[in-house]
């Protein structure tokens, strides 16, 4: 009789557990979270301060937030691109507030450290906040507790609530620009290819630059072209300028370019049809079309599935020379950096060396980024053969003994030599000279 009575229980109490199971995973998968809902006093928390900066520090934790963005992919979600410490950043917290009463809605952010890390101890992050059934909020504050006085909490705006209608075809996003940059030849003949293939926008996450470069610059943002993120990393973090923590022990790799990127493409999500993730000492250059868009329509033809598009990086060693006397631009002399045209000089493959490689992509099909490929995307990817495109890498020479007849000869940048010369002299007329 005993026994009996003591299956009955333990039968009751499976119930009971399996019971509650169940109604936590109906109120998970509602998108809610277990946190109850919390009044705000006299709705401070709605006329909270705006977040001002480019990089923002949560308070009490090891996390900085960039900007959150709206997606609606596969379900409603703000996703907020921030950085964070992987192993120090456990549990966030979403305030949403939902206009016009005022009602505080708190989710528990799912943290997800992008796997491209590259052992240094900060990465890019995802913080996925489950939005509110009943509003659709424009504003988010990131907590490290769900409860309290918030009135202090930075809000941000969500972006992407509202898509644009892609006005922009070709949108360039650099890496982070660092380290007193002063290669400003190189960057306004990079700026007028970019014009030439197809470039209507050309975006610059700027931690620091000569003064010289800051006119250039000045001149592209008067015309439209360029728009810069400021990106002040080095007030928050250790940065380093290797990409690998092995090679230099600080907290994040290459002024946290893998976040800029991420920033950068869900920036441009709704406002441009493809998005160039490069740096700027890099042109992706078609082979056998005049521009981005006739080879673009090409691939995209052949490759229907495809969002994700990867050219080969091949280096143009920026030591050694070409004459370019048939080209009349001596005048060039005088302004600090590298000339492209002079380099026309390729390394060849390497065997068993991967080729780096760049990105073309519909920011709409990519979920996380890194700089050579992508790591989570709702489309394939393809590698586009190198008689189509290359990236033409002007840098230090990789293969440093290799003997300049070992080189080959490649003077596809030439094609573009008349307009580049007569748009930079413009563009250095009224800058540099």
């Amino acid at each position: 009789m005993l026994c009996c009575k003591r299956k009955s229980y333990y039968v009751a109490a499976a119930c009971i557990f399996a019971f509650t199971l169940m109604i936590l995973y109906y109120l998970w998968t509602q998108g809610h979270s277990l946190l109850p809902n919390i009044t705000p006093q006299e709705g401070n928390f709605c006329r909270g301060e705006l977040a001002s900066n480019t990089i923002t520090a949560i308070k009490g934790t090891r996390a900085f937030i960039i900007a959150p963005y709206f997606d609606n992919r596969k379900s409603k979600i703000t996703r907020v691109i921030g950085i964070v410490h992987h192993e120090k950043v456990k549990d966030l917290f979403c305030w949403f507030c939902c206009q016009p009463d005022g009602e505080i809605y708190v989710s528990t952010a799912a943290i997800e450290v992008h796997s491209d890390r590259f052992g240094f101890p900060y990465g890019a992050a995802d913080l996925l906040c489950s939005e509110p059934q009943n509003c659709d909020p424009n504003f988010v504050s990131i907590s490290w507790e769900p409860k309290g006085n918030i009135d202090q909490l930075p809000r941000f705006e969500i972006k992407n609530r509202k898509p644009e209608t892609l006005p922009i075809e070709f949108t360039v996003c650099i890496s982070p620009m660092f380290g007193n940059y002063s290669n400003v030849l190189q960057f306004i003949q990079a700026m007028e290819i970019y014009k030439i293939l197809g470039a209507q926008k050309v975006i610059i996450y700027k931690n620091s630059c000569s003064q010289l470069m800051e006119k250039a610059l000045e001149f592209y943002i008067a015309e439209g072209t360029i728009e810069i993120i400021p990106w002040p990393i080095t007030s928050y973090l250790n940065v380093s300028s290797r990409w690998h923590f092995s090679m230099d022990s600080k907290d994040i790799g290459y002024y946290g370019q893998i976040t800029a990127l991420n920033d950068c493409v869900y920036r441009n999500m709704y406002k441009s049809k493809f998005v160039l993730l490069n740096d700027i000492d890099e042109i992706i250059l078609p082979m056998k079309h005049p521009d981005w868009k006739i080879m673009m329509s090409g691939l995209q033809e052949q490759n229907r599935g495809a969002g994700i598009f990867l050219f080969e990086s091949h280096v143009f060693p920026k030591t050694v020379y070409a004459s370019t006397d048939i080209f009349n631009i001596t005048s060039w002399n005088a302004v600090p950096g590298v000339n492209i045209l002079q380099h026309i000089h390729r390394e060849p493959n390497r065997k068993n060396v991967f080729n780096p490689k760049k990105m073309i992509v519909d920011p709409r099909k990519v979920v996380q980024t890194s700089v050579h490929s992508v790591l989570h995307a709702y489309a394939d990817s393809v590698n586009v053969p190198i008689d189509v495109a290359l990236v033409y890498h002007c840098r230090e020479p990789l293969q440093v003994k290799l003997p300049r007849e070992s080189l080959i000869r490649d003077t596809t940048i030439w094609r573009y030599n008349s307009s580049l010369i007569m748009n930079v002299n413009k563009v250095l007329q009224k800058t540099v000279f």
